[in-house]
């Protein structure tokens, strides 16, 4: 994101960090991975919370997951109440492909799961159905771009296409 920031006028947030943010404060979590593991309540809670301080914010992109895997299955990034609180105009689901995910993720430095590409591929198809359920409910359009390996610029391009599309 910091390159779309660098040529358009916007706030980006990342949803996770401001849900870390409250949980620390609440003496919940002590490290961002421990969120997905809380109790779906305590989770769905802190998105609540998470949701109304960001909507505060002026021009702002919300960086954030669709689904979040946890032992019980998917959960929704953006439940109705959240999604509600937020009302995007645009969701924008950046991907890679898996084997780039893998890739990636085996460089990264937090404590992430062990996906196998088919597990990845099968949580791909659950942010696509999850990003087109936010759109249904939130009146947002969809736009999937990609994010291979050394084209960064050309996601920021498209990124930047669709802002300038929302002026």
């Amino acid at each position: 994101m910091n390159k779309v920031i660098e040529k358009y006028p916007l706030t980006c947030v990342t949803f996770g960090t401001v849900m870390f943010e409250i949980a620390k404060k609440r003496s919940l979590v002590s490290d961002r991975d421990q969120l997905r593991k809380l109790p779906f309540s305590t989770q769905r809670k802190i998105q609540e919370l998470a949701a109304v301080k960001i909507k505060k914010m002026a021009n702002v992109c919300v960086d954030t997951h669709c689904t979040i895997k946890t032992k019980a299955g998917y959960l929704p990034g953006l439940p109705d109440s959240v999604l509600k609180k937020l009302s995007p105009d645009v969701l924008v689901l950046v991907e890679a492909t898996p084997d780039e995910i893998v890739q990636r993720r085996s460089r990264d430095t937090r404590a992430r799961d062990v996906d196998d590409l088919d597990a990845i591929k099968e949580h791909q198809l659950f942010n696509r159905i999850a990003a087109m359920s936010y759109a249904v409910i939130s009146g947002a359009t969809v736009k999937i771009i990609q994010n291979s390996e050394n084209k960064l610029e050309e996601a920021a391009a498209d990124i930047l296409d669709i802002l300038k599309g929302e002026d």
